[in-house]
C-alpha cells in the first residue's frame, strides 16, 4: 500500500512531523511514502492525499527533530523523503544520529548547514527601505531572494530586533508581514513590489563609504561572507567596485599623514581611532547636550581583542578617552595581571556620551537607557566590524545587551563564550565600577578572581602573548582599588599555573 502526503507548504515542518510520526508508528516503508509540498518535491505522480494509519504517532527524538525543523527548508527536492527515511530507520537504530559517516545522517547535517548559512546572509543583507502611509506612521519594506525556504524559520530574527516598527519581507515564494503585534506569512512577490530607496539611502550610502576600511581590504573573504549573488540588492553594492578600486591610494594616504605620536599624547593614553563618518556630530539622542565631549573606541584596528564597557564617566567625559577613570585604573590593574598589554586591545563603550544626574558640583552617574543603547549601535556595530576582534569582552549588562542584541544576567552568563547575531565570539564578565561598589571582603574576592579568570579566558582565545612589562615585579597599585586591596593581595599569594611557570 502507498500513501500520497500533501503538506501546506514548502517548509511545512508540522505537517511533515506529524505525517511522519504516524506512518513510522505504522511501519510504512520510505519507499511506499509519497510527499507533494507544492514545490515539486517528490510530487512525481501528483497522487490525491491518502488518509494516515490511525495508530499513535511514534515519539521522534529532540535531537532528530531540531535537525530536521532546519533540513525540511533546504531547497532540495528530496528533501521529505530522505527525512522520512532517516527517522524510519532510527526505529530500530536508535543511535544512528552519532554515526556522521552514515549517508543519510551526513546529508541530512548538510543540508541544515546550507539552511543556518542562508538564514545567516538574509539578517545580515536584508536592506529595509521606508514606504509612506497617509495619516500612519511609516513602514518598511524589504527585497530579499534566499536559496531556500527560510522566511518562516527567519523572519521572527526581525521581529525581534523591529518589534515597535511596522514592516514587510518579499520573497520570491513567500512573504512575511509585521503589523507592531502579529506575524502573518503571504504568498511570494516579484522585485518591482519593492521600494527602488528611500530617503535614508544617501546617508547610509555615505555611512558605508565612510567606514570601509583600505588597509584592511580582503576582496577574496569579502567575496566569501558577501557573495556577489547578494550585490544586486544591497544599495551599498554600487561602491565597492570603486572602493576597491581606489584602497590602494587611499591606504598610501594614510600611511603617509601625520600622526601624533603616542609619547606626545603622555602616558596610559591610546592612540585614538577616528570616529567613524560624523560621530562627534551624533545628536541620535539627547546625551550630547549634557557631556562635555564624545568618547570613542581607541586602540589598534588590528586588535584581537575588544573590551566594550558601558559608558563613560566623569573622568573620561573631561579628557575624551575611554577606561582612565577609577573604573580604567582597575582594569589597567587587571590586565596586569593578566599579562595583557593595554595598547594590543581596542577599549569602547556602548554609549560613546556620559550619562549623569548633576548632584551640588559632582556628576553622578546614571545607568544608560535601552534608548542611548540603541542610538549608539550604529556606531559600536561600525567599530566591531572595522577591528573584527577574535573576540568580544562584553563588561556588564549594558555592554552584553548592546552587542548580543538581548537582555543578559551577568551572574549568570558570565565566563560563557557565546556569540553575537553575526557569529564573532562574545564574552560576558563584570563591570570593574560594580567590582568597585561591593562591600564585602567575600564579595571583592570571589569577583575579582572571577573577573581575572574571564580576562585570562579571553586572552587565551584571542591568541595575545603573555606580557611582562614590569620584569615579574608586583606592580604598583593604582589608588582607586583601594576598595579591593584584599582581594588583590589574595590574588598575589595564589600559585601560578604552569603556563606562567
Amino acid at each position: 500500500m502507498s500513501f500520497a502526503i500533501a503538506l501546506s507548504a514548502p517548509d511545512d515542518f508540522e505537517g511533515w512531523r506529524d505525517a511522519a510520526a504516524r506512518l513510522a508508528a505504522a511501519g510504512i516503508p520510505p519507499e511506499a511514502v509519497e510527499w507533494n509540498a507544492g514545490d515539486g518535491a517528490d510530487s512525481l505522480f501528483g497522487s490525491a492525499p491518502s488518509p494516515l494509519p490511525d495508530v499513535p504517532p511514534q515519539p521522534i527524538p529532540e535531537s532528530f527533530r531540531d535537525l530536521a525543523r532546519f533540513a525540511i527548508c533546504h531547497a532540495d527536492s528530496q528533501r521529505f523523503a530522505l527525512l522520512y527515511r532517516l527517522l524510519f530507520r532510527l526505529t530500530s537504530a536508535p543511535g544512528l544520529l552519532s554515526n556522521r559517516a552514515d549517508a543519510d545522517v551526513s546529508r541530512t547535517h548538510a543540508l541544515a548547514k546550507n539552511v543556518s548559512r542562508d538564514r545567516h546572509k538574509m539578517t545580515a543583507f536584508v536592506r529595509f527601505r521606508e514606504v509612506a502611509r497617509e495619516d500612519q506612521s511609516p513602514a518598511f519594506v524589504s527585497w530579499f531572494e534566499p536559496e531556500h525556504h527560510i522566511l518562516r524559520l527567519t523572519a521572527p530574527f526581525f521581529v525581534r530586533r523591529f518589534a515597535s516598527q511596522v514592516f514587510s519581507i518579499l520573497t520570491p515564494k513567500a512573504s512575511a508581514h509585521w503589523d507592531g503585534e502579529s506575524l502573518r506569512f503571504g504568498p511570494g512577490a516579484s522585485r518591482r513590489d519593492a521600494p527602488d530607496g528611500d530617503r535614508f539611502e544617501a546617508l547610509w550610502l555615505t555611512y558605508y563609504a565612510s567606514i570601509f576600511n583600505p588597509a584592511r581590504l580582503k576582496v577574496d573573504m569579502m567575496k566569501s561572507e558577501m557573495p556577489v549573488k547578494y550585490w544586486k540588492n544591497l544599495p551599498e553594492a554600487a561602491l565597492i567596485a570603486p572602493l576597491i578600486r581606489d584602497a590602494r591610494a587611499r591606504m598610501q594616504g594614510m600611511i603617509a599623514a601625520p600622526t601624533a605620536s603616542r609619547a606626545a599624547r603622555g602616558p596610559g593614553y591610546l592612540p585614538q581611532v577616528e570616529p567613524a563618518g560624523g560621530l562627534t556630530a551624533c545628536r541620535a539622542c539627547p546625551l550630547h547636550a549634557m557631556a562635555t565631549q564624545v568618547v570613542p573606541g581607541a586602540g589598534p584596528e588590528n586588535a584581537r581583542m575588544m573590551i566594550v564597557g558601558e559608558q563613560p564617566g566623569d573622568r573620561e567625559d573631561l579628557e575624551g578617552q575611554p577606561f582612565v577613570g577609577p573604573s580604567g585604573q582597575l582594569l589597567d590593574e587587571a590586565l596586569r595581571r593578566s599579562e595583557i598589554d593595554r595598547s594590543t586591545i581596542y577599549l569602547t563603550n556602548a554609549v560613546k556620551h556620559f550619562h549623569f544626574e548633576p548632584r551640588g558640583k559632582h556628576r553622578l552617574h546614571k545607568t544608560p537607557t535601552r534608548a542611548h543603547v540603541e542610538a549608539c549601535s550604529p556606531w559600536l556595530r561600525a567599530e566591531i566590524r572595522r577591528v573584527e576582534p577574535e573576540i568580544i569582552l562584553a563588561m556588564g549588562a549594558t555592554a552584553a545587551r548592546a552587542v548580543l542584541k538581548q537582555e543578559v544576567a551577568v551572574k549568570a552568563m558570565r565566563g560563557r563564550v557565546l556569540s553575537d547575531f553575526e557569529g564573532r565570539k562574545v564574552l560576558i564578565t563584570w563591570h570593574p565600577a560594580a567590582l568597585l561598589r561591593l562591600t564585602t571582603r567575600e564579595e571583592k574576592r570571589a569577583a575579582w578572581a572571577e573577573f581575572l579568570a574571564d580576562l585570562r579566558l579571553a586572552r587565551d582565545i584571542a591568541q595575545i602573548p603573555l606580557h611582562l612589562p614590569f620584569d615579574g615585579q608586583a606592580p604598583e597599585k593604582p589608588p582607586e582599588a583601594a576598595a579591593l586591596s584584599l582581594s588583590l593581595q589574595s590574588d598575589a599569594r595564589r600559585p601560578q599555573s604552569p603556563r606562567h611557570t
